[in-house]
């Protein structure tokens, strides 16, 4: 009779360790993309050491190997070119969170902030309509593109957040420009050193984006 007991009690022990780790994989496994430019694409430095990469290597390391990244950078991409490739790529990964990396070459070259901010609004539409959380990393421009066009844009990034509840990073690149051994020698993309900080700059509000999932 004893042995009866204690076996069944074991059977639900078992039964109860059964569905507390099936409901922690299904919690723990998601898809994160990115839709970024050259500071997402891993421009001048190698591949295994940008910032998307490190990412990976964090959610490995943090137990959530089974939330798969997605990186559909590409470098020049404009907020234009972006919101031309989104359809097919939600189509095709169907992301549980979308990561915007995009509108610094817009801004660098000068386009005009309300096209951006439209661009960057429609990107934000199709991902949450396509049911996936979006993440926004915000910009900033040089000072020498004057105060009325660098205030404007980087306007864009919070507006836009509140407008349509995202989360948001206000600067991507913050941290970076303390000192130049930071930004490689064309002035403007981050270097190996640079890719953790990018990552951390990242992960604090994409992990609790994660982990409400």
């Amino acid at each position: 009779m004893i042995i009866h007991t204690a076996l069944l009690q074991l059977r639900s022990i078992l039964f109860l360790l059964c569905i507390i780790f099936t409901s922690q994989a299904f919690a723990s496994s998601g898809t994160v993309m990115i839709v970024g430019d050259s500071l997402s694409a891993a421009y001048g430095v190698a591949t295994e050491q940008g910032w998307v990469q490190l990412l990976r290597n964090r959610l490995r390391s943090e137990g959530l190997a089974n939330w798969t990244v997605i990186n559909a950078s590409i470098s020049g991409e404009t907020t234009d070119g972006g919101l031309r490739r989104l359809p097919e790529l939600l189509a095709r990964y169907t992301p549980d969170i979308v990561v915007i990396e995009l509108g610094g070459n817009d801004g660098l070259r000068g386009f005009q902030p309300g096209v951006i901010e439209n661009n960057l609004n429609a990107m934000i539409d199709q991902s949450q309509e396509a049911g996936a959380k979006v993440l926004l990393l915000g910009m900033q421009l040089p000072p020498n593109y004057g105060p009325r066009y660098t205030e404007a844009f980087a306007a864009i990034y919070p507006t836009l957040a509140k407008a349509n509840a995202t989360a948001l990073v206000p600067f991507f690149l913050d941290g970076l420009f303390n000192g130049e051994t930071m930004i490689q020698s064309d002035g403007i993309h981050p270097n190996q050193d640079a890719q953790p900080i990018l990552l951390d700059n990242v992960w604090p509000t994409l992990k609790t984006m994660i982990h409400a999932e």
